[in-house]
């Protein structure tokens, strides 16, 4: 079917067009607005899906925005890459998959979390603006197009994040994020003027062909580095992650937690896929390693002292991060060596590429059960909290179901990912393994509280009233706690069959180029 050659346009086209037509149907009515935003919400979602299934059976897939062909021939003969082109392979297709059910889950949500207040018109084409940007960070096979897309996503988050604007510690969190944001954009963009004043592309692909292990390309890779370390909330680089999250409204921050996981998706991409063996030096790989493991345990030490339920759960983002970049690195360190990635490299990175998955998921839940707390209590405050189990049977299970995933405990698809990242990083040093084991059982522990102080102990009497949260609001955190459960039920064939083809994807450099390039350059 010709619609099917669409699916990558689609899945940028969607969100970005539908943001610039809510308004119109917000001025119809409110239920006119909820409907079509959750519709093209949906629709996103259904895309993404197609679009992974389709690169599963057929390939890499290739889309050229507004022309048959990527380039233009020049009378010599030669060719170049300048139109947009997407390139979607199984690595970027599960991670948007991912960012999908981050999307879909958050729509939902908020249709009855923000009810109440004014401008939602305005919130609704941002958070669509939001997907968009995502989606196009994901998916693009363009250094300029990315550049884009990080800044309308970064513009879309600095209003959602400060929704509550009646709320200084809103505006200061949102006025941090785009303080960072715009200082990672403009590393980002000098590196890409080194890019294109070096080698004259822009294109991925192209660029993948043509970068020498020389001066100019490991400054733009540090540029790139430190910018998407910024992004995706890398210790020390994570000023921003636990205001920006805490303040932003539940519904908001799932899909903020899937957009600073695209950033790590294409730091991935210069990493393997554009860059490979050209890295020359071992300094980046443990660069990152060093970078994961301060996350992973600066991030749970500073989480489990804090008494604010999203504020504690923003650090863990910061953890959670570290366990990605470690493996990573890790997997980073065996490229070029046959033997050292067949025997823990692959495994290094198919566990920080699905304990990247799991974590939009499980992270975007807690999130989301976090605002359901918020939404009947009126306080962030865990020590205003109590026996609310009695009262929120649904929205504990969920709770527990996501603070036993992000824990590691089996046999949940957290579990699984930090069993890989466990086993692959020990083979590079024992000490890894213990730093990552030490942050998974503060992670235990400091959920345990959670629990034990939102949910158990005695009911309080101003709790009389409380009710479960609406039930659109249970819809957006059972998409994510389904997502959960069906990588926790099968997780051999979610190995087998995602994971393990998107790693093979991500490291496969030659397999990249030749995909858009073929024999050219």
């Amino acid at each position: 079917m010709k619609l099917m050659n669409h699916l990558p346009a689609l899945a940028l086209a969607l969100p970005l067009l539908a943001a610039f037509a809510t308004p119109l149907f917000a001025a119809l009515s409110a239920k006119a607005r909820n409907r079509w935003v959750a519709c093209v919400s949906a629709l996103v979602t259904l895309v993404v899906f197609a679009l992974l299934h389709r690169v599963l059976v057929q390939g890499t897939q290739i889309y050229v925005m507004g022309a048959p062909s990527w380039n233009i021939s020049l009378p010599s003969g030669f060719t170049i890459p300048v139109r947009i082109i997407l390139e979607v392979d199984a690595f970027n297709a599960l991670a948007a998959c991912a960012a999908a059910l981050a999307q879909l889950a958050g729509t939902i949500y908020g249709l009855k979390f923000v009810k109440k207040f004014t401008g939602l018109e305005f919130y609704s084409a941002l958070f669509l603006l939001l997907t968009a940007g995502t989606m196009g960070m994901i998916l693009t096979g363009d250094l300029f197009n990315f550049f884009v897309f990080l800044e309308i996503s970064s513009v879309a988050s600095f209003g959602l994040i400060a929704f509550w604007r009646d709320r200084p510690e809103s505006v200061e969190a949102s006025y941090k994020y785009m303080l960072v944001s715009q200082l990672a954009a403009q590393l980002v963009l000098v590196g890409l003027a080194f890019i294109y004043g070096r080698y004259g592309v822009l294109n991925m692909a192209a660029f993948s062909r043509a970068v020498q292990p020389d001066l100019i390309s490991k400054v733009v890779l540090v540029f790139i580095l430190v910018a998407l370390g910024m992004k995706c909330g890398a210790f020390p680089m994570h000023m921003w992650m636990p205001d920006s999250y805490a303040e932003a409204p539940a519904s908001v921050t799932v899909m903020l937690v899937a957009t600073s996981q695209a950033s790590l998706v294409v730091l991935c991409r210069f990493c393997f896929s554009l860059y490979g063996t050209a890295i020359g030096s071992a300094a980046v790989p443990w660069a990152l390693i060093v970078m994961g493991c301060l996350s992973m345990f600066g991030g749970v030490s500073m989480a489990v002292v804090q008494h604010e339920v999203k504020r504690l759960m923003g650090y863990h983002s910061v953890s959670q991060v570290g366990y990605m970049l470690t493996a990573f690195g890790v997997g980073l360190l065996a490229l070029g060596d046959a033997t050292a990635m067949n025997d823990y490299g692959l495994a290094a990175v198919s566990g920080g590429l699905y304990h990247m998955i799991n974590y939009i998921l499980y992270k975007g839940l807690l999130f989301l059960c976090a605002g359901a707390l918020y939404y009947v209590v009126g306080s962030r405050d865990l020590d205003k909290m109590g026996g609310l189990a009695r009262r929120m049977p649904v929205t504990s299970v969920l709770f527990l179901v996501a603070a036993a995933a992000i824990s590691g405990l089996p046999p949940f698809n957290g579990f699984v990912s930090k069993w890989m990242i466990y086993e692959s990083v020990y083979a590079v040093h024992p000490f890894l393994m213990v730093v990552a084991l030490v942050s998974s059982v503060l992670t235990l522990a400091s959920f345990v509280k959670v629990y034990q102080t939102a949910f158990l102990g005695p009911e309080r009497s101003q709790f009389a009233a409380v009710r479960e949260v609406p039930k659109s609001m249970i819809a957006g955190m059972v998409v994510l706690a389904a997502a959960i459960l069906v990588l926790s039920l099968f997780p051999s064939w979610t190995v087998n069959t995602l994971v393990r083809p998107a790693a093979e994807a991500l490291v496969d450099k030659a397999s990249y180029g030749a995909a858009v390039l073929g024999g050219a350059l």
